[in-house]
């Protein structure tokens, strides 16, 4: 068996205590990595959805055009994410994925997924949390562009990178690097770019946040969470599924 966690098992152990077996089938997921380059494309909207991706290593993201030619940007996915969970019951991707950095990824056709929920009932529950929280993400999201002024959209999306990042990181410290062009910000946040710009030149004034190109230092954790009205619930609260009781139940009387 492996022996060092890959960043998706770290990832669901947030979730649940995995054993040795479920630690392995988790592994055998990333067996056959593929390397990707920044601006790549993993695959594009409307395209046959016939497979998820697992992330080792790298930035991605998924954004869908408007009709006037603007770009909304969806998700963020980092190591240890599963790509396309949401449209494993649809047969066309809803949304493009694109590389933000180098990446290594390891694509899960449909049929091999189906054989970990054959294998393993814990997993299979975890995925459906996992699911669940990617979609917690999107109405956050929607929260965000909506009713959130500018200076709170960024608090928050920087309060929700740094919980994310610190789960499959140790000893962050409020630093982290942040690999999105200005563009790209303003394309999450339903902004300007000149504004993203203008809103960390604020931050920084407040002693809340200093970004340097692709680098972050959160220097008030505390007044940027007060800032974004954040609360950490919607990402995930680590929940240990173990056999529902009448199952063990049954395990009991087989023995």
């Amino acid at each position: 068996m492996s022996q060092k966690p890959s960043c998706m098992v770290r990832h669901f152990k947030h979730y649940a205590a995995l054993d040795d077996q479920e630690v392995e089938l988790l592994h055998e997921l990333e067996r056959s990595p593929e390397h990707l380059y920044a601006g790549d494309t993993l695959w594009l909207e409307g395209h046959d959805a016939t497979e998820l991706a697992v992330v080792s290593q790298g930035w991605a993201y998924s954004y869908t055009r408007l009709a006037n030619g603007q770009r909304l940007i969806l998700d963020i996915y980092l190591p240890g994410d599963v790509i396309g969970l949401r449209e494993y019951a649809t047969d066309r991707h809803q949304a493009s994925v694109e590389i933000i950095n180098e990446c290594t990824l390891c694509r899960l056709p449909h049929r091999n997924l189906n054989e970990i929920f054959r294998q393993s009932d814990k997993l299979t529950r975890v995925f459906f949390a996992v699911a669940s929280t990617q979609q917690s993400m999107l109405v956050e999201r929607m929260i965000n562009l909506g009713r959130r002024d500018g200076p709170g959209r960024i608090a928050h999306f920087l309060c929700e990178m740094h919980t994310r990042l610190e789960r499959t990181n140790d000893d962050m410290r409020g630093r982290f690097r942040l690999p999105l062009t200005q563009q790209m910000l303003a394309d999450i946040m339903g902004l300007s770019a000149v504004h993203v710009s203008r809103i960390f030149s604020q931050l920084r004034s407040d002693q809340l946040v200093d970004r340097d190109r692709h680098r972050v230092h959160i220097r008030n954790l505390t007044g940027l969470v007060e800032l974004a009205g954040f609360r950490e619930a919607y990402l995930g609260q680590r929940a240990i599924m173990e056999m529902p009781r009448q199952e063990a139940d049954h395990e009991l009387l087989r023995k």
